[in-house]
C-alpha cells in the first residue's frame, strides 16, 4: 500500500524525499516510508509537511482525523479534539446549518472557514433570513492585543493580515438583515463558534497557532454550566466590539 495523494502532492510541487525531509526536519527514509508504505507521521510532523505542500493534513493522512470521546467530566462535554486540525470543516458547517435561533462567532480571523467553505456567507445569510440572529466578532488588526498574539504565535504581522482578510470575507454581509459584524481588540483565550445550544471552543495556547490547539465540543444541558461560561465571555467581548459599517 502506498500514499498516492502524498506522492502526487510532492510531484506537483517538485519535492523529493530529501528536500521535503530537510524542510520538515526528518530523515529522507521517513518520507520514503510515508509515500511507499503509507506510514503516518506524528501529528506535529504531518502538520508541518502538509503546510509545506499546501495540502490538507487529513487529505494526506486520514488516520489523523479522530475525536476523543469525552470522559464524564461534564455532561456538556461532547468530544475533545487534540487540535483544531483534527476537525473537518464540515463539522463547523454542519453545526451552523442546524442553527435556528443564534450563531455567534468570536475569533481573531479564522479565515480557514471561508477558504475551505466558500459558501459560508451564503449559509449565514440563509440562516439569518430564517430568523437566526448572526453575530460575528473578528480581531481589529490595529489592536495591540492582536499584534501581540501574532508575536506570540510567531507569525509576526501575519495575524494582522489575516484579520484584514477575514473582514474582507465578511464585508459582503454588512447590511444583511439579522447579521452583525464587529471588530474587537480584546485578548482572546479561546475562539468561540456557537450555534444555538452547541459550541466548538478552540483554546489559544502561547506560541502555538490555533490550528494546533485543542478544541472541545459543548452541548448546553442546563443553566450555569461550561456552555454558559463561554456564552458570557462572548457577550462581554461583544459589548466592547465596534460595529463594522458599510462602505
Amino acid at each position: 500500500m502506498s500514499n498516492e495523494r502524498l506522492r502526487a502532492a510532492m510531484a506537483a510541487g517538485g519535492w523529493t524525499y530529501a528536500t521535503l525531509a530537510d524542510k520538515v526536519e526528518v530523515d529522507p527514509k521517513s518520507v520514503e516510508r510515508w509515500v511507499n508504505l503509507a506510514r503516518t507521521p506524528r501529528r506535529t510532523t504531518a502538520l508541518r509537511a502538509a503546510e509545506t505542500l499546501g495540502e490538507d493534513v487529513h487529505a494526506l493522512w486520514p488516520a489523523l482525523r479522530q475525536a476523543r470521546a469525552a470522559r464524564a467530566v461534564s455532561p456538556e462535554l461532547v468530544a475533545l479534539y487534540e487540535q483544531r486540525a483534527d476537525i473537518p470543516v464540515s463539522a463547523f458547517v454542519d453545526m451552523l446549518k442546524q442553527a435556528s435561533e443564534r450563531i455567534d462567532v468570536l475569533v481573531y480571523a479564522a479565515v480557514f472557514l471561508h477558504e475551505a467553505y466558500p459558501r459560508l456567507n451564503d449559509l449565514l445569510a440563509e440562516r439569518a433570513a430564517k430568523g437566526c440572529a448572526v453575530r460575528i466578532a473578528i480581531g481589529d488588526a490595529g489592536s495591540i492585543n492582536v499584534q501581540q498574539r501574532g508575536q506570540e504565535e510567531r507569525f509576526g504581522h501575519g495575524i494582522e493580515s489575516r484579520c484584514r482578510l477575514a473582514l474582507m470575507h465578511y464585508r459582503s454581509l454588512i447590511g444583511t438583515p439579522g447579521v452583525e459584524v464587529r471588530t474587537h481588540g480584546t485578548t482572546l483565550y479561546n475562539s468561540i463558534y456557537r450555534a444555538d445550544d452547541q459550541a466548538l471552543i478552540n483554546a489559544h495556547v502561547w506560541g502555538v497557532n490555533a490550528f494546533a490547539a485543542p478544541v472541545w465540543h459543548l452541548r448546553r444541558s442546563g443553566e450555569g454550566g461550561m456552555f454558559d461560561t463561554y456564552v458570557a465571555s462572548f457577550e462581554a467581548v461583544w459589548e466592547t466590539a465596534t460595529p463594522v459599517r458599510g462602505e
